[in-house]
């Protein structure tokens, strides 16, 4: 019977494009999304506009936050839609079969955006937009405080920045999570977590979502977020004093809606998906308050001037070719990892990593060997992983990770957090040491 009703949804859909005549949706069409009201707002009105008899329900949660109530919901499900940035995502309810499959009739839209494929080639969800990641900047604040530009990560582990940059935490924010991984698989294991580290070691802070980076650097409160595009692209739009980058390593992907399994209205929601993908919704992606980037190439022809397109800059995400398994595989570990070595111990990761500017600003032109070990010893303690990628990476290992903290002090139970605990005391144990080194380091000199 649901095979039916999904063939039959798409045969209605199917009629009305070809008839050239619009299909009125009804009812209520229930939508999980991570989405800020901004966007969701903008496409809510005009959805309904065009389907009077038509109700949207926007249930607004974070990624993983609504991964897991479509998980517990599925016996009786009463969502139509999940609609998010990260591709990872929809892999991991693809892979618990919560999503029905649909082919969109849009035309125009390419098999991919940048190396990557705009849609699931199972079908099970498709691209509405394409998202980079980057760094954003309140000019007004740099120009007062006399801070350069950065263009490209590791400008971010410039003493220089620190206490001036913010970010959100993966496990809190699906965007930031496959930029924390971009990074990862653009680096490798070892040296892209190193590389997190280090830019984090200048935190100012970690967001409680991923909203509260734009809204940190327009307002001021710091002068730097990392962030998906549309945040920086968005506040640019608005008029804020910001401006936005794309580092050299950082990946292209498709931002995705898909058709939950058993979704009581799948009429209207495949009529959705074709209003995404059609020219007035791929339009509605440039509104200032949007600024996400279309996937049909036709779009750009009505963008504002600067706007990036990755159709014909061919180097936006040129860097890293994203492994959508790989990713997915390691999912609850990558997001455990950051929570334990940088957003609950942000105080002390911070607090070693400018011992280490400290003695390296010591020891600039002079020369002393001895110094300089402790200064190397002390950075390696500071990068060294409580985990290989191998395990990070082991289906059974990365089952254990099945609860997010909020905070700190979040109780969880188990083998989580039994391995949990064993990483936090390496790594307090290793920055603590660190700063240690460091400051030997530096009354050496």
């Amino acid at each position: 019977m649901k095979k039916f009703m999904t063939l039959g949804a798409a045969a209605v859909i199917a009629m009305s494009v070809a008839s050239g005549t619009a299909f009125a949706a009804d009812g209520t069409l229930t939508v999980v999304t991570s989405f800020p009201k901004d966007l969701t707002s903008v496409f809510k009105s005009a959805f309904e506009k065009k389907n009077p008899g038509l109700t949207i329900e926007v249930l607004n949660k974070k990624t993983s936050a609504g991964i897991k109530y479509l998980q517990e919901t599925s016996a009786n499900n009463t969502s139509d839609l999940f609609w998010a940035s990260a591709p990872d995502a929809f892999e991991v309810l693809k892979g618990d079969s919560l999503l029905a499959k649909y082919t969109p009739m849009a035309k125009g839209i390419p098999d991919k955006v940048g190396a990557f494929p705009i849609n699931d080639p199972d079908g099970y969800y498709m691209g509405f937009a394409a998202s980079g990641y980057g760094i954003m900047w309140n000019t007004r604040y740099t120009a007062a405080k006399k801070l350069p530009v950065p263009k490209n990560w590791a400008d971010l582990k410039d003493p220089v920045y620190h206490g001036h940059v913010g970010m959100s935490a993966p496990s809190r924010s699906g965007t930031t999570h496959l930029t924390v991984e971009t990074v990862i698989q653009g680096m490798g294991w070892d040296a892209g977590w190193a590389e997190w580290k280090e830019i984090a070691g200048n935190f100012k802070t970690v967001t409680e979502r991923s909203f509260g980076v734009p809204d940190g650097v327009n307002s001021g409160q710091f002068g730097y977020g990392i962030v998906i595009d549309f945040f920086g692209l968005s506040s640019v739009g608005s008029g804020f004093p910001v401006d936005f980058v794309y580092p050299e390593v950082t990946t292209l992907v498709p931002a995705n809606i898909g058709i939950v399994k058993g979704a009581p209205n799948q009429a209207a929601a495949a009529e959705f998906i074709e209003f995404l993908l059609s020219p007035e919704g791929q339009e509605l992606l440039l509104n200032p308050k949007i600024r996400r980037l279309p996937v049909n190439p036709n779009t750009y022809a009505n963008a504002p001037a600067g706007f990036p397109n990755p159709f014909k800059d061919k180097s936006i995400g040129a860097a890293v070719k994203f492994d959508l398994d790989l990713s997915k595989n390691r999912y609850n570990v990558v997001n455990s990892l950051f929570d334990v070595m940088i957003t609950y111990r942000m105080k002390d990761l911070t607090a070693a990593t400018k011992a280490i500017q400290d003695a390296d600003a010591a020891i600039k032109g002079k020369s002393n060997p001895a110094a300089a070990k402790l200064i190397a010893e002390a950075r390696a303690l500071v990068a060294k992983m409580p985990v290989s990628e191998a395990t990070a990476g082991a289906k059974e290992f990365n089952a254990i990770f099945k609860k997010k903290r909020k905070k700190a002090t979040d109780v969880i139970e188990g083998r989580q957090a039994e391995v949990e605990q064993e990483w936090d005391t390496q790594v307090k144990a290793n920055y603590a040491k660190a700063k240690e080194l460091a400051e030997q380091a530096k009354n050496m000199l």
